[in-house]
């Protein structure tokens, strides 16, 4: 599968933060989030393994007890099942790789 970049298709989850499938397969996903500042992406949990890379602007991601400040160029993993949740400190662009597939995210 090939996805050529557009400006289209972002659609709002939570307040401020809006996400874009960018590309799928058998068993994995990617997902581009662009982040507003002063948004908060609650504490959750799902079965998904979660990998993301922030391209730019600052957060706080919280995972599991630990609290980590993330700028452009870091990135993370959390496992299946384990609480976490960010604010957004500068408007922010990250990419996520979600395994097995989140089916919710299917366009």
């Amino acid at each position: 599968m090939i996805s050529y970049h557009t400006i289209t298709g972002y659609k709002e989850s939570l307040p401020g933060i809006r996400q874009k499938t960018l590309v799928y397969g058998d068993h994995t996903l990617m997902v581009e989030f662009q982040l507003d500042k002063g948004s908060e992406l609650p504490k959750h949990t799902h079965p998904h393994e979660q990998t993301g890379y922030l391209v730019s602007g600052h957060i706080t991601l919280r995972i599991d007890a630990e609290e980590s400040e993330i700028r452009p160029g870091d990135s993370w993993t959390i496992a299946g099942n384990v609480e976490h949740s960010a604010t957004i400190h500068q408007d922010s662009v990250a990419v996520e790789v979600f395994s097995p597939v989140r089916k919710e995210y299917l366009p």
